[in-house]
């Protein structure tokens, strides 16, 4: 099982949300799906609003506007060519951190007409893959990230987001 080694949780609607489990319910599926050894790994998570993660992508990205989610890995694991898997680390790692905003969560997933807890699962599962390495910055990056992230949601019972 992953570790989330520390989950602040800044706004109580997290809470009512039951964040905790789906952090870890996410991170579990996505190591299991890559066939990483369970436990070992730990993320750091802070789970957030609209204003803290619009300083951080302000601080980190230049962008000073709230977004979904940010993360921010131990160290580069991509891969030398497009489309080819990233070099997954062994246990133990500390894979890194990530930060999630409970405004733009909540208004993406009713724009879509998901559910808020089915639309942050598959952001957590996201922003863990780019713990991994992966990333979505070429086609051939984006279609690995898209096909993993589904395969991974499907085993948690979400509705493919593409």
């Amino acid at each position: 099982m992953i570790q989330i080694t520390d989950c602040i949780i800044e706004d109580p609607r997290w809470d009512a949300l039951g964040f905790g489990t789906i952090a870890e319910a996410a991170a579990g599926a996505t190591l299991a799906a890559l066939g990483l050894v369970a436990g070992g790994y730990e993320i750091a998570v802070l789970a957030c609003d609209d204003r803290r993660i619009a300083t951080l992508n302000a601080d980190f990205r230049g962008k000073p506007v709230p977004t979904n989610v940010l993360s921010w890995p131990s160290q580069a694991r991509g891969a030398a060519i497009p489309g080819a898997m990233p070099d997954l680390p062994p246990a133990p790692t500390a894979l890194g951190d990530i930060a999630i905003a409970f405004d733009t969560c909540a208004r993406e997933a009713a724009d879509h007409g998901k559910t808020v807890q089915a639309h942050v699962t598959h952001l957590m599962v996201h922003g863990i893959l780019h713990l991994l390495g992966f990333d979505h910055i070429d086609d051939a990056d984006a279609a690995l990230m898209e096909t993993t992230e589904t395969r991974i949601l499907a085993s948690l019972g979400v509705s493919d987001p593409y």
